[in-house]
């Protein structure tokens, strides 16, 4: 199977040539969006001078998309990097870490980009927001409906994240510290319940990753 068959039809691109999902998390700085076709890759590179790509699905390599985004990356000269992020699972630590030293070493202006741009996407420009001086509540207004994401799902286990963090915020500790030292995933996992419906659409109907 070609690679451009595969994303059109199995990772569902033949949505995305219309559907966007485009969004300004800094100006200059940090864009995203749901997984660029090629030349969706070149004309957002062209408009705002991209220098970077960070993939949030990870290497995939039976994925069409990926080959196609990998390419064209390479094409235009820009530094790819991927960090595979979870959208119904809580957050780890060691990737959230290592996003941040991507967002630290990586030329800037960097996208973004999972498969939708909804979820695991709107976690990275959340901790975007928050190392760069944001509050936890700013964080989670990238988690947005506006994006596709659904709270009430799975993947409102992200919004738990922000919200986890935000008890420690009023009380003065800095994401970082908090996520280096009192950061506890399994108790988020454990005091996380969704909505079964609500998680049934965005598993079955939108067929979120």
């Amino acid at each position: 199977m070609s690679p451009w068959v595969n994303s059109l039809f199995v990772d569902h691109a033949l949505l995305r040539l219309a559907w966007r999902n485009w969004g300004v998390v800094e100006s200059g700085a940090l864009y995203r969006s749901n997984h660029p076709l090629p030349w969706q890759l070149a004309e957002a590179t062209r408009r705002h001078g991209l220098r970077s790509v960070i993939n949030l699905r990870g290497h995939r390599t039976s994925c069409g998309s990926d080959a196609l985004g990998r390419a064209e990356a390479a094409r235009l000269g820009l530094a790819h990097a991927d960090q595979p992020l979870e959208s119904r699972g809580a957050p780890h630590k060691d990737r959230m870490l290592r996003l941040i030293g991507l967002y630290r070493s990586l030329p800037r202006p960097i996208l973004i980009h999972c498969k939708s741009g909804a979820d695991r996407t709107g976690l990275a420009a959340g901790v975007w927001r928050l190392i760069h001086g944001g509050t936890a509540a700013e964080a989670a207004a990238e988690l947005s409906l506006r994006f596709g994401h659904v709270s009430a799902a799975r993947t409102g286990i992200l919004d738990a994240f922000f919200a986890q963090y935000a008890q420690a915020e009023a009380k003065g500790v800095p994401f970082e510290d908090w996520l280096q030292r009192d950061y506890d995933e399994a108790a988020l996992r454990a005091s996380f319940a969704p909505r079964p419906l609500a998680s049934w659409f965005t598993d079955r109907v939108l067929r979120r990753e």
